[in-house]
């Protein structure tokens, strides 16, 4: 891409390169702020094969199939390479033509593609094969030597994670099973949710603990507010209300101050909760 690049002037140079650059950063976190970049630079460079490339990958991870499959047709005359091969056939899928794509996997240009590109083409063409209904054919389409083999290459948990949803999809379960679980040792970096697909084979339900332990609190909480109303429940009105009327008495109380009135309530005996201070005390005070 550097030496595409090079054939700008340095500041556009820079410029595009600072956009491609943000385009990839961006791409699987935010692809339509990716797509934005992407946008910015084919303005500045849309005869740069590099920017082409860029500008159709982002379009593709925003589902803009149509054009995507402009950007790397357009990118692949400028470079006569083979490698956008796969992700073209893809973009066919997306725009609702899997036999197209099927077609372009019988393509010439495959014998071309890498290990790696031809692994990406076989995966398109079961999905295609999906897309028409053909289940059983796309499980045949996937049995191959880097299917079978037990080396992990970067494409292998791809792989094995699309064999075992086709025999899942097939209703061959204990098949399904296996591949899920060979999926998982391959996937060294968790790009697939293969242990969340075994785990639904197995019946397994995960709870979030930090979220039942709060459920648990929030309902003993509950628990001991009922409780609490139940006890208020069962206090007799009238205790309550004498309860209340006695504390709304000083705290403490001169009998002989004058503006002193014992409450009407002549069931109430309010000298049981106060405290007499005797002249002498005031005096010591």
């Amino acid at each position: 891409m550097r030496q595409e690049l090079l054939s700008l002037p340095k500041g556009l140079a820079e410029e595009v390169s600072r956009n491609l650059v943000m385009v990839a950063r961006l791409i699987d976190e935010d692809p339509e702020q990716a797509y934005a970049y992407s946008r910015i630079a084919l303005r500045l460079a849309s005869r740069v094969a590099a920017v082409r490339e860029a500008a159709g990958f982002a379009a593709y991870a925003t589902q803009k199939y149509s054009e995507a499959l402009a950007e790397f047709r357009a990118a692949k005359r400028m470079t006569g390479s083979v490698e956008l091969w796969p992700v073209m056939a893809d973009c066919e899928r997306g725009l609702g033509r899997p036999e197209r794509a099927l077609a372009m996997a019988g393509e010439p240009e495959v014998q071309k593609l890498d290990k790696a590109g031809q692994v990406e083409m076989r995966l398109v063409a079961a999905g295609a094969r999906r897309d028409m209904g053909e289940l059983d054919a796309a499980i045949v389409t996937l049995q191959s030597p880097e299917l079978a083999s037990s080396s992990v290459q970067p494409w292998t948990a791809r792989l094995r994670y699309a064999y075992a949803d086709a025999l899942l999809a097939a209703g061959r379960e204990d098949e399904a099973r296996e591949w899920f679980a060979k999926t998982l040792e391959a996937d060294k970096d968790g790009a697939t949710d293969a242990s969340d697909r075994l785990a639904e084979i197995d019946g397994v339900e995960f709870v979030d603990a930090a979220a039942a332990d709060a459920e648990d609190l929030d309902d003993a909480d509950l628990d001991d507010d009922t409780d609490e109303a139940d006890e208020d429940d069962d206090q007799d009105p009238a205790e309550v209300a004498a309860a209340e009327r006695a504390a709304d008495q000083a705290e403490y109380y001169d009998e002989d101050d004058e503006e002193y009135e014992p409450a009407d309530d002549a069931d109430v005996d309010l000298t049981d909760e106060l405290v007499v201070v005797e002249d002498d005390e005031r005096g010591k005070a």
